[in-house]
């Protein structure tokens, strides 16, 4: 019969962020000197009988909400029926956008990985084990950091002397005024003319830009300046694949689209119908390890390559076994503060600005499974109250 899930926690816990706050909306992290904002993430473990527990740390609250809804179909069940479990779910949220499926999904990898005593690269199939890294920035701000267009120059040549073979602004939005517009505009040129020979280039406006010409403005200063790639420009929400084919039509820079695309099939038909040129994926919010890894084999089926989405120890052992990927996200980083990793990780496990190699890498986890060691101390100590067992 094999292994069996005997309960299931899923724990909310809150830390600290130094000097960050948001921007005028209240969406944007960016940096904000003597201010703390708190983050609230889950910890979840999944018991077995045979005292093996699948363990992650991440998701967010409307994830925790669908995990309520399905966690006691799993109770009873065998962990390693991923598939089975994954299709289940899968049709269960149908409702939904599907994104509580992600930190089970993943802790039940990590369970298998250490029941076969091997890391998730592995059950995959290893294509690599050191990926280089490209150093993603955390928004514009006003006070004192990212705060012009120099600053960003600046950074992005601090970035290409610590090594990093690529840097991604995500700038201030641009749709307030024509004067910031102008500002991203003056960025995207300042960057190219500093670092463009030395580094890859990499635009995200986190759908930011509130009309296609503003979008297409922003793209043309990226053809002249020779950028990688173009992400998530305007306010459609990142989901319009006529929208993008479009500008694609009209823009040299190759556009990176559906990170905010929900399901397999929606991924594949944002391919098929033109909507990008590189494939967005991420084992949170696409459905776990399985989800990203059957948008990552839908991509090369199309010849595409899929750049994955925010830092990680998911992320990487999905790279690791991904051949048409180019990149590791290290985000979010700042000259003056610190990036948004949990302080959750007992052990050398860093997505700290300074954790590349000389060759601008980032190495994935040997040990079993996920390969990190939680600090469950500390997730217990800053629990929130919501806990949830299921068993």
């Amino acid at each position: 019969m094999g292994p069996t899930i005997t309960k299931i926690e899923s724990r909310e816990f809150r830390y600290p962020l130094e000097d960050l706050g948001t921007d005028e909306h209240g969406f944007n992290l960016i940096y904000e000197p003597g201010e703390t904002t708190w983050r609230k993430l889950f910890g979840i473990k999944i018991h077995t009988d045979t005292g093996i527990t699948g363990e992650y740390v991440g998701g967010n609250s409307p994830g925790a909400a669908q995990i309520n809804m399905f966690a006691d179909y799993l109770v009873g069940k065998n962990p390693l029926k991923r598939e089975k479990h994954w299709s289940e779910i899968k049709r269960a949220l149908r409702k939904y956008d599907r994104m509580g499926i992600g930190p089970i999904d993943i802790a039940l990898w990590d369970f298998a990985g250490k029941y076969y005593d091997a890391p998730i690269h592995e059950l995959l199939g290893t294509y690599r084990t050191s990926i280089p890294a490209y150093a993603s920035t955390y928004h514009g701000d006003e006070n004192g950091g990212l705060d012009s267009p120099e600053a960003f120059a600046d950074f992005g040549e601090e970035c290409a002397d610590r090594g990093f073979p690529g840097y991604k602004i995500h700038g201030w939005g641009g749709s307030d005024s024509s004067r910031d517009l102008e500002r991203e505009l003056e960025a995207i040129h300042a960057v190219g003319e500093r670092v463009g020979d030395r580094v890859d280039l990499m635009y995200d406006p986190a759908c930011e830009y509130e009309t296609f010409a503003d979008a297409l403005k922003v793209g043309r200063a990226l053809d002249e300046e020779s950028f990688c790639w173009y992400e998530d420009p305007y306010r459609d929400g990142g989901i319009s694949q006529h929208g993008h084919r479009k500008l694609r039509e009209m823009l040299e820079t190759p556009i990176l689209q559906t990170e905010h695309v929900r399901g397999l099939e929606a991924h594949a038909d944002f391919v098929a119908n033109g909507g990008t040129d590189f494939v967005r994926a991420d084992p949170e919010y696409d459905a776990g390890i399985t989800g990203a890894m059957k948008v990552t084999r839908m991509a090369e089926s199309f010849g595409l390559d899929v750049e994955f989405h925010a830092p990680g120890p998911a992320q990487r052992h999905c790279i690791a076994a991904t051949r048409n990927t180019n990149y590791y996200e290290l985000a979010l980083v700042h000259p003056d503060c610190q990036n948004t990793q949990p302080p959750v990780y007992n052990g050398d496990y860093s997505d700290m600005i300074d954790t590349i190699d000389s060759d601008g890498h980032v190495q994935v986890p040997t040990g079993p499974g996920l390969g990190v060691d939680y600090d469950w101390s500390y997730i217990e100590d800053n629990q929130t109250g919501s806990l949830h067992i299921y068993e």
